[in-house]
């Protein structure tokens, strides 16, 4: 093999390796939703907790992820999380504001005592009307709600929705819509729960 020949294919082999290099490493394939391994939140690196698709009957609806500062495998252990988090929602099928608002404030509820309930009712009435400010969601859209480490901020699609809503509480109020008692989905909150044992976040789901 000639000096020049043998020149291109090592330059070929470095561009390739530096091209895979570059490209984000994810952590978890959820129904077709890729979730990097990490993420930026408020100047800080956050990593996928878990991962899993919200199911009604036998209709797929969002693909959901939980990232936080440290990996977390009990449900105690997520809610007193320190730092910025965050939420990712991907939905799998198109949903209207109303449909997915109310489903949203159903699990929040479902998962608060009554005082909680009455000392969130003023960041549970300004995330309700979050909801009236866009028509609906529609599949491959990307919903986020990061807590900041001040506030919950609402995003979709990159772009900010509502106000930044304070109280860690409240935050805490609305993972526990899909890891609190009384789950919106029985099947996804062991998938938001890191598994140590596995050494790697949920394998690729499909079903």
């Amino acid at each position: 093999m000639s000096i020049t020949r043998r020149y291109i294919l090592k330059m070929a082999v470095a561009a390739t390796l530096l091209a895979a290099s570059s490209l984000p490493a994810f952590a978890a394939e959820v129904a077709g939703v890729k979730f990097p391994e990490t993420v930026s939140v408020s100047g800080h690196e956050l990593r996928l907790n878990g991962a899993g698709v919200r199911t009604k009957l036998v209709f797929k609806v969002y693909a959901l992820g939980f990232y936080l500062q440290e990996r977390k495998s009990t449900v105690a252990d997520v809610l007193a999380s320190n730092g910025p988090r965050r939420i990712r929602i991907m939905p799998l099928r198109d949903l209207t504001s109303d449909d997915f608002g109310m489903a949203f404030m159903k699990g929040l509820n479902d998962n608060v005592s009554p005082e909680e309930r009455t000392k969130l009712l003023s960041q549970t009435k300004a995330f309700g009307e979050m909801f009236a400010q866009f028509p609906g969601l529609k599949k491959g859209d990307e919903l986020i709600v990061d807590w900041t480490g001040t506030g919950s901020q609402a995003m979709l699609n990159g772009k900010k929705v509502g106000e930044m809503v304070p109280d860690v509480a409240f935050f805490n109020a609305i993972m526990r819509i899909w890891i609190g008692s009384k789950p919106v989905d029985t099947a996804l909150k062991p998938k938001l729960l890191w598994n140590p044992e596995r050494n790697q976040a949920p394998a690729p789901e499909t079903n």
